[in-house]
C-alpha cells in the first residue's frame, strides 16, 4: 500500500467518499493521458501500433478482471447502458415474454427493459426488502420469463446479492442472467464463470477508477451470434483491417460489438488505473474497501440520531453506506457536508457514502467528526 500513497494525491482537505459515482483518476492514470496528449501532438499517430498494445492489454486486465474464459467475450463499449442496450435489443422476444428486474434497480437496467413494451415484452418489478431478495427475485420467474436483469450491488443502498444462488437457479430454469456489475468491479472480486451469468457490464469511472465513456460487456460465448445486431462499422469486421474485401461478416469474437473507432484516449487511461487495481490485488482491496465501510458502519452508529439505511452485514455490502440524520433535511445535510469539502451523494432518501480500498483514515475521522458536531447543532 505504501508504494501507492502518491497514486491519489487529492486536493487539501478534500474527503473523497464517492466512488460509486465518479471515482477520482490515479496519478498513473493522469501521467498516461498526459503521455498520450503529448505524443498526438508531437506525432500524431505515427505509433498508432503501440497504442493497440495498451488496448490489448487493458482488454487483457479486464478478462482477469471478470475471470472472462477468454478476450474474445469482452467488448470495449461507451458505457452499462450500452452493453444493457445490446442485449435488450439484440434478444429475439416474443409477446408475453417477461423480464424479471428489482424496484431499487438504477434508470439504467430499468427503463431499456421498459422500452420494450411495444414488442409485449413485460417488465416485473420485484420488492428485495426481504429478509431474502433472491428467493423473491426467482419467484417472480416463471414459465414466461426470458432474462433476469439485475444489478451486483443497488446504487442507493449498497445491498449485494448472491449471485451465484441466482446464476445457478437461472441457469438450471432455462432463464438469462444479466448482471449489471457496475457498483462492484473493481471494489470486490467478481468471476462471470462462478457467477455463471450469460450477460455481465460496467462502465470504468466508478470502482475502476478510470474515466467516462468507456466500459466493458461479457457476453457469453454460446450467445453471441444470437443477439442480432443494431450497429455497423469497419471495426466490428472479422477483418477490420482489410478494407478492399468485398464480402464481409461480423466478427465472431465479441468485438462484433464494437462497430467504430476505439476510444484510445479511454483506453489510456482505464489500462493505467486497472494496473493500479492488480498491483494491490482485488482480494487486498476488497479487504481494504470492507474495513473502511465498517469504520464508517461503525462510526455512524455511534452518532445520536443517525440511522443507517445499507445493509449492516458484511455479506451484503460492497462500497455502499447510505444514511439519514434526524433534524436534517437530506438536501441540507448535502449541501452542508459539500461546503466542508466531503464529496458524496444524495441517494435513495439518505446520504450515500462511498470510500475505496485506498481512503484514508483522516477522511474517515474526519467525516464521522463532522457528523457528530452536526448532530448536535
Amino acid at each position: 500500500m505504501s508504494l501507492l500513497q502518491d497514486e491519489f494525491a487529492h486536493a487539501d482537505g478534500l474527503r473523497y467518499l464517492n466512488h460509486a459515482a465518479v471515482a477520482p483518476w490515479p496519478k498513473r492514470a493522469t501521467l498516461a493521458v498526459q503521455g498520450f496528449a503529448e505524443e498526438n501532438w508531437r506525432l500524431g499517430a505515427r505509433d498508432y501500433p503501440d497504442w493497440l498494445i495498451v488496448e490489448r492489454r487493458l482488454r487483457e486486465r479486464l478478462s482477469r478482471l471478470l475471470n472472462a474464459p477468454t478476450t474474445a467475450d469482452l467488448a470495449l463499449v461507451k458505457n452499462t447502458s450500452e452493453a444493457l442496450s445490446f442485449v435488450a435489443f439484440g434478444l429475439d422476444w416474443a409477446t408475453g415474454d417477461q423480464v424479471v428486474i428489482s424496484d431499487q434497480e438504477f434508470p439504467s437496467n430499468r427503463v431499456v427493459w421498459q422500452a420494450l413494451e411495444r414488442f409485449g415484452v413485460q417488465t416485473l418489478q420485484v420488492p428485495l426488502d426481504s429478509g431474502d431478495p433472491e428467493s423473491a427475485l426467482l419467484a417472480a420467474c416463471g414459465p414466461r420469463t426470458r432474462l433476469l436483469a439485475i444489478s451486483a450491488v443497488q446504487y442507493a443502498s449498497g445491498l449485494r446479492l448472491d449471485l451465484q444462488r441466482l446464476g445457478h437457479e437461472c441457469r438450471r430454469r432455462g432463464v438469462l442472467l444479466c448482471v449489471d456489475a457496475i457498483q462492484q468491479l473493481g471494489a470486490l472480486p467478481f468471476d462471470v464463470q462462478a457467477i455463471d451469468c450469460a450477460f455481465a457490464m460496467a462502465d470504468g469511472h466508478k470502482w475502476m477508477l478510470g474515466p467516462e465513456g468507456l466500459g466493458v460487456f461479457y457476453c457469453r460465448a454460446d450467445l453471441r451470434q444470437q443477439l442480432k445486431l443494431h450497429e455497423y462499422g469497419w471495426h466490428m469486421l472479422e477483418h477490420p483491417g482489410d478494407y478492399e474485401r468485398p464480402d464481409w461478416e461480423p466478427a465472431r469474437s465479441a468485438r462484433r460489438f464494437e462497430c467504430g473507432s476505439p476510444n484510445m484516449l479511454g483506453a489510456m487511461a482505464l489500462e493505467a488505473s486497472l494496473s493500479v487495481l492488480e498491483d494491490v490485488g482485488m482480494e487486498q482491496v476488497a479487504a481494504e474497501l470492507t474495513e473502511r465501510v465498517q469504520w464508517l458502519q461503525d462510526g455512524l452508529m455511534r452518532i445520536p440520531g443517525a440511522r443507517i439505511l445499507s445493509p449492516l452485514s458484511p455479506q451484503r455490502r460492497a462500497g455502499i453506506i447510505s444514511f439519514r440524520l434526524d433534524g436534517w433535511d437530506n438536501r441540507t445535510l448535502f449541501e452542508r457536508l459539500r461546503a466542508e469539502q466531503v464529496v458524496c451523494a444524495q441517494r435513495g432518501g439518505g446520504i450515500r457514502f462511498s470510500p475505496h480500498f485506498y481512503t484514508s483514515s483522516q477522511v474517515i475521522e474526519d467525516t464521522l467528526a463532522l457528523l457528530r458536531q452536526m448532530a448536535d447543532a
